[in-house]
């Protein structure tokens, strides 16, 4: 198992790179709290992603505010810990 945040997020990168997409770090001036990364993938899918490292990474009440905010407006968000859970957003995003 991945043992830190940044490791997970390599994967995630690396994985959805693969796939033709993007991953973006996605930093907001003045808006804390959004998601860590913004996923771009081939056929218009747009997914926000929150990442923790596997143990111990608590969300913060902000976070969950924009991760309703997001999933209101239709977009997908995701919060990722692991490898494993790198491959259930890859199996669920990619078309």
């Amino acid at each position: 198992m991945t043992k830190l945040e940044k490791d997970v997020e390599q994967m995630l990168v690396c994985h959805v790179e693969r796939a033709g997409g993007q991953c973006l770090k996605w930093v907001s001036p003045g808006r804390s709290g959004v998601p860590d990364r913004i996923v771009l993938l081939p056929g218009g899918v747009i997914a926000f992603v929150e990442l923790k490292r596997p143990e111990g990474g608590r969300v913060s009440a902000l976070q969950l505010y924009w991760a309703d905010m997001l999933q209101e407006l239709g977009f997908k968000w995701y919060l990722i810990r692991s490898s494993a859970d790198v491959w259930r957003f890859m199996e669920e995003v990619v078309k």
